[in-house]
């Protein structure tokens, strides 16, 4: 299966392993936070990224050494499900974020957790590999986090602020909090900050790709509008030229007029630059529109 631009940009995250046992604390509880599934009654994280699944019960092995209740096979295609539902794991996971496994009330972002500069990366790391995910640049420009928790999405949008420098938009999306940076820069800033230079680099080259392709076809488009106006131009001038000849009065043009005439009959799709060329001697491009557009007005002159 090919691989996608967000389970690439996935990978590349995932090579960085906390060396730390509080940030890998932090990248827990951004897993945990925007996980399937983070309760009293058991915990449930899905995933597609095998990056992912391979690291995970490394991070839950440093941060609660601990393991889990059930694995998948990497090997088995499409989505890995990881499971605790053992109480005692469960109460020593909630206990380290601060949380009563008793206690019904709302999860929210404990701050002491997130207090190190270093936390509050491995936390976005943890939060973007359990609940984010990135559009192909090819596509659109789009970086998303999703949680079930409304606490923690607000709190999360206002750490993302904090860390980052720059805040992400939050929508609601079928019962969901969603987080999400719409902006190129903001995201390849963002994707760089989280420890995924490459993709980060994948999206400032597409976009420079686009602003070519697109300044291209104003070019072309630009080259062809003036295209029009010269074949316009040309075929008035030639029509002015044949009733002047109609009506016998061609020969008596002055010489200059009647040579330039004479070389936008020979020439009616030369640009007025080469027609210009042609005059013996060479003359300006100005000087060879006003011979012609002296043409086009002695035609009008005599059709009135």
């Amino acid at each position: 299966m090919a691989s996608s631009f967000s389970s690439a940009a996935k990978a590349e995250v995932c090579r960085i392993l906390p060396q730390k046992h509080c940030c890998a604390l932090a990248e827990c509880f951004g897993v945990l936070l925007f996980a399937n599934n983070f309760s009293a009654d058991g915990i449930k994280i899905i995933t597609e990224s095998r990056d992912f699944a391979y690291i995970l019960p490394k991070l839950f092995k440093k941060a609660f050494d601990l393991y889990f209740d059930s694995y998948p096979s990497l090997a088995s295609p499409g989505k890995l499900v990881f499971q605790i539902w053992d109480s005692d794991k469960i109460e020593t996971i909630m206990e380290a974020f601060g949380f009563d496994a008793q206690d019904t009330l709302a999860l929210h972002v404990n701050l002491p957790v997130v207090e190190e500069d270093c936390c509050k990366a491995a936390f976005l790391r943890g939060a973007f590999l359990a609940g984010g995910s990135v559009t192909s640049p090819s596509k659109a420009y789009h970086l998303e986090f999703t949680t079930t928790h409304l606490s923690v999405a607000r709190e999360c949008e206002a750490l993302i602020h904090e860390t980052v420098g720059f805040p992400a938009k939050a929508a609601a999306r079928g019962g969901a909090q969603v987080l999400y940076l719409k902006h190129s820069d903001l995201i390849s800033d963002f994707l760089t900050f989280l420890g995924a230079p490459v993709a980060a680099m994948g999206i400032m080259e597409a976009k420079l790709e686009k602003e070519l392709n697109n300044k291209v076809n104003r070019c072309c488009n630009c080259d062809d509008a003036n295209t029009s106006k010269v074949v316009e131009a040309a075929q008035e001038q030639l029509g002015a030229i044949r009733v002047l000849r109609d009506r016998g009065l061609l020969e008596k043009l002055s010489q200059k007029i009647a040579q330039a005439a004479q070389a936008r009959e020979n020439n009616p799709e030369a640009s007025l630059s080469e027609l210009a060329a042609m005059m013996e001697p060479p003359i300006t491009k100005p000087a060879m529109n006003h011979r012609l557009q002296r043409i086009v007005s002695m035609a009008k002159e005599v059709t009135q």
